[in-house]
């Protein structure tokens, strides 16, 4: 009877048959979306697109009327010991008000003399300017206007003269993003590169899943920008999908290549060796690639164009790396035959022992002896290690983070931001209620704006200067109020509260045919918290089910489709704890060049559960999949639970530390929210590989002996995915014929246990 082919085993023989195919197929694919991708450019996600609630209406209002929020820059000139009033104070602020002038990039420059932006001891005065143009434009054009300030600032080292506002901010964010970008691509591709080669021993093993998978982050990142006037992309997209792309593309190649090399080490020919790896670690590959796929499809239901730009991003990345590994992999294997193995290294080559894809290692065995042994204490004592350690989870606080705290301690724009405050007590930057109405300029709306005005300022939550700006063209007004508090705590958050909810429903929207959503930095940060919030048991509940049915149509089990899910929540719980003690509390936040900045930004979590829920699936895929292989072919439940685990030991680990080194490269990086991401998917990978793989999942499965494979009959009709190998392979088939008896067993019996299939 022909044995079914599955679909990975498919692509792989078609493309061990067609290997120039294959091979120049995809280089083409490579070259052709890079190059359009690159012509095409990438449409960034908007600000209307990126915040929802009042302060996406309030963009949309600007928008629709042809109004830019315009951008602004503030420059303190302050003294230590001499007043406002000084000759020298005097003509630095003068020559600050000419200097930024001559740069042409100014839209307007108020002196303090005319605002009466002067601080309550006299020594700190606020030179308040506009930039030209919209955000983009101003960002472009404002390190002249930086470069004009610093010279005066030289001129006066007597004196502090130093800016800040959103443009200045902004390019700081986004050189260093940039700088940030190009030193994980430099640090985390030869980091990589190096742990396959003490992997593999031999230079081309190890070149060829690092170039499979830059070639898979290079298609991708062409056919994002192909399909950006679609669905808009973003910086922290790219970033994500280097990230993702390099750790999933790296491993699914390194799952396929070792299998085949096992193979060919047992003693199959090279035909068949690399048709037992596409049936087997190509079906893992498979299945993960997929399950990483419905994980990031949960993003979608935020809302938050930059969460789609990022779960999109992320699943062309994945889907494009699976389609190399089952297509290109198989075809250069299939080239190179035992040739994978030139440039061998002798001391890393001496290192890796004959039979190390069989017997799991010393390190491995010395941790599954005991649990194999004592499953119940194993699981007990590692359950209640990892629920620890996801405690602190539970006093998480999430923000959208200020740039104060998003940047490293030490910065220039960090220190100007706390002398300005400290001058100037109240949130850096104010709330913009942005009022459209039948007639603007109507003797209603012109007092119901100067009331609001009025009751924000003896709330007490609020101060001056309020400033109001009406364009009667468009029949819209902004009033800017700045609230008391640092931007997104406590006390900023309740005067927006008494803002929205009392005063602007008082005021302005007494006056028919208005609206006046309230927007700026801490609405932004409300809102979106908001969204996040409400949203989050949405998103959970779509990855967890969605998980869940695909492992239980995969393998046709409901226990191990139950322990997937459990084990997946587990490792996610205990990274959200380490995630809320470093960077919230501060823990060992010294360690990586940080402090405690009070939240975690808030779209992290949802962020690394959707990433994590499906990259943890590799290893259990993998994993599992070898168990059942090894059952399948004869072996009993422990037994197979054994070989499956030492037979994968290496592969785990390899693909284990090269996810958490490119990872933790991302922990180094100078922006807050990238080590927080990258710090946070390290120590989830790091969990998921040690104590989930070595300890509770050998462990739980021992405990359910022979009720692992069980499937209730009223689910048989759910669709079966599982297929058969096209042989049976020669690794699984050794193991069955001579399997030492499981240490539970061995204890009574004392002796080795021989089944022939």
């Amino acid at each position: 009877m022909k044995t079914r082919l599955g679909m990975a085993a498919a692509m792989g023989a078609w493309s061990a048959r067609h290997r120039k195919t294959a091979v120049f197929g995809w280089l083409l694919f490579v070259v052709l979306t890079a190059a359009l991708g690159g012509t095409h450019g990438n449409s960034k996600v908007t600000d209307s697109e990126r915040m929802p609630g009042q302060v996406s209406r309030a963009a949309r209002i600007l928008d629709e009327a042809g109004l830019k929020n315009p951008v602004g820059e503030t420059v303190l000139v302050q003294s230590a010991t001499r007043g406002a009033d000084d000759p020298d104070f005097r003509a630095a602020v003068g020559q600050v008000v000419t200097a930024v002038n001559g740069t042409g990039k100014t839209a307007e420059v108020r002196s303090p003399y005319d605002t009466g932006a002067v601080s309550a001891d006299g020594r700190s005065a606020l030179v308040l300017l506009t930039l030209k143009g919209d955000r983009e434009e101003a960002v472009a054009g404002v390190g002249s206007v930086m470069d004009a300030v610093a010279d005066v600032q030289r001129r006066h080292p007597d004196l502090t003269v130093v800016e800040l506002g959103d443009a200045s901010s902004a390019k700081w964010m986004q050189d260093q993003f940039k700088n940030d970008f190009a030193r994980a691509e430099w640090t985390a591709v030869p980091l990589a590169l190096g742990i396959l080669l003490i992997a593999f021993g031999a230079l081309v093993a190890a070149v060829l899943p690092v170039v499979l998978a830059l070639t898979a982050f290079v298609a991708a990142g062409g056919l994002v920008a192909l399909s950006s006037g679609l669905l808009h992309t973003s910086d922290n997209a790219s970033s994500v999908m280097l990230l993702v792309g390099l750790a999933v593309g790296v491993d699914y190649c390194l799952f396929y290549l070792r299998r085949e090399r096992e193979e060919r080490a047992a003693g199959r020919d090279a035909a068949t060796a690399l048709a037992v790896a596409a049936a087997t670690s190509g079906r893992a590959v498979l299945v993960s690639g997929v399950t990483v796929v419905v994980a990031m499809a949960g993003m979608f239901l935020t809302g938050l164009a930059d969460f789609r730009a990022m779960g999109y991003a992320t699943i062309v990345v994945v889907v494009t790396a699976v389609l190399g590994s089952l297509t290109v992999l198989p075809a250069l294997l299939s080239m190179l035959g035992d040739r994978v193995e030139k440039g061998r290294v002798p001391f890393l080559a001496r290192l890796r022992r004959p039979d190390a894809a069989d017997t799991g290692g010393r390190f491995w065995n010395a941790v599954l002896t005991p649990v194999l042994r004592r499953p119940l204490a194993a699981t007990l004592l590692a359950g209640a290690a990892l629920l620890g350690l996801a405690a602190p989870m539970l006093t998480m606080h999430t923000a959208n983070l200020t740039f104060q705290q998003q940047l490293p301690a030490g910065n220039a724009l960090v220190a100007a931001s706390q002398k300005i405050e400290a001058a100037f007590p109240g949130s850096p930057g104010p709330a913009t209620v942005v009022i459209k109405a039948r007639d603007i300029s109507s003797p209603a709306m012109t007092a119901a704006i100067a009331d609001l005005k009025a009751r924000a300022l003896a709330s007490g939550r609020m101060h001056g200067p309020v400033e109001v700006a009406v364009h009667a063209d468009e029949n819209i007004a902004t009033v800017d109020i700045p609230l008391n508090g640092t931007g997104n705590d406590a006390t900023s958050n309740d005067a927006l509260r008494t803002l929205r909810e009392e005063l602007v429903p008082a005021t302005v929207l007494t006056v028919p045919g208005t609206e006046a959503p309230v927007t700026g930095n801490t609405a932004g940060s409300h809102d979106f918290n908001s969204r996040m919030t409400g949203s989050m048991p949405l998103v959970f509940g779509f990855v967890v089910a969605f998980a869940f049915l695909l492992m239980l149509t995969s393998f046709r089990s409901l226990a191990v489709a139950l322990t997937a899910v459990a084990l997946n929540l587990l490792s996610v719980g205990a990274a959200y704890g380490v995630l809320t003690l470093v960077f919230q509390h501060g823990v060992g936040a010294s360690l990586l060049g940080t402090a405690g900045v009070g939240a975690v930004e808030s779209w992290v979590p949802l962020f690394l559960f959707v990433i994590l829920f499906g990259l943890s699936m590799d290893y259990h895929v993998f994993v599992v999949s070898r168990i059942k292989e090894g059952h399948d072919h004869g072996l009993p439940t422990r037994a197979a639970i054994a070989h499956g685990i030492r037979s994968t030991a290496g592969v785990v680990t390899s693909a284990a530390v090269i996810m958490v080194a490119v990872f933790a490269v991302f922990g180094t990086l100078s922006m807050q929210v990238m080590k927080q991401m990258g710090v946070g998917l390290a120590v989830a990978v790091l969990i998921d590989a040690t104590v989930i793989r070595a300890v509770l999942l050998p462990s739980v499965m021992t405990l359910l002996d022979e009720r692992n494979w069980y499937l209730p009959r009223w689910l048989n009709w759910l669709p079966d995915l599982s297929h058969g190998e096209p042989l049976p392979p020669a690794g699984a088939e050794r193991a069955v014929r001579e399997q030492p008896a499981d240490p539970a067993d061995s204890a009574d019996t004392g002796r080795h246990r021989r089944v022939e299939v």
